[in-house]
């Protein structure tokens, strides 16, 4: 039988304070213990997990199709990622171990941590409920998504319609030049931006064809989204 340990400090890391702390020591204990340990919670914590980083991701890359979301979910719920997330809220330090992990350094290893706060995750949601998870969960994912949505941001708006489109499997737009308007040297371009199967049209200017393009496809992709948004509220 272990001893057990002040949570207090974990409790401030994880953003969760446990009403039954019995579900957050069998999270936090390995199966090296013989008794009470965390495959089980580890089982329910995976799913959980999963779920809640596809809904997350769902709602943060409008344009991103299934494929795209997949990637980005296992990015976020790999052993690495999790067990990065595991350190930043010093699950090791809380860890029930046997004597022979405790004396290998099981409490740095990355499966191990890995595996509890999935343990952790299911925990939560036992105690709390799903809503509670899901904002412990976003808390931690946060500033790992916010990565993500960056490198996303890179991508320019004809890359992201095209993108779009594929996952909708519409045919591509088509760019069309219709006015061309001053001197030479400080010309500005206006651009039609035409999806000929759903018969939807934007316009954008520029002082570069490439510019006008661009920004014609953006206010396209707002259409299709506020479209969207719109059919869902039907």
């Amino acid at each position: 039988m272990h001893t057990k340990k002040s949570h207090t400090k974990l409790y401030k890391n994880l953003g969760y304070h446990f009403k039954d702390e019995n579900l957050l020591v069998a999270a936090l204990t390995h199966r090296s213990v013989p008794k009470n340990n965390n495959e089980r919670l580890e089982f329910l914590g995976d799913s959980i997990v999963n779920f809640i980083a596809a809904e997350l991701l769902y709602n943060q890359f409008n344009f991103a199709n299934e494929g795209e979301l997949s990637r980005l979910r296992t990015m976020l719920v790999r052993g690495e990622t999790l067990a990065v997330l595991a350190r930043q809220l010093q699950v090791g330090e809380h860890l029930y171990l046997g004597m022979g992990e405790m004396r290998s350094g099981g409490a740095h290893r990355e499966s191990i941590l890995a595996d509890a706060l999935e343990a952790i995750i299911a925990a939560i949601y036992l105690d709390g409920g799903m809503d509670a998870c899901k904002e412990c969960v976003s808390n931690w994912f946060a500033p790992i998504i916010a990565e993500l949505t960056q490198h996303k941001v890179n991508k320019d708006p004809k890359t992201q319609l095209q993108e779009y489109l594929q996952a909708k499997s519409i045919a591509l737009p088509q760019y069309h030049v219709s006015v061309i308007e001053g001197k030479a040297h400080e010309q500005t371009f206006t651009v039609e931006c035409f999806i000929p199967e759903i018969q939807q049209k934007t316009i954008g200017k520029g002082t570069s064809r490439r510019r006008a393009e661009q920004q014609s496809a953006e206010l396209m992709l707002t259409v299709l989204i506020e479209e969207k948004k719109h059919d869902k509220r039907k």
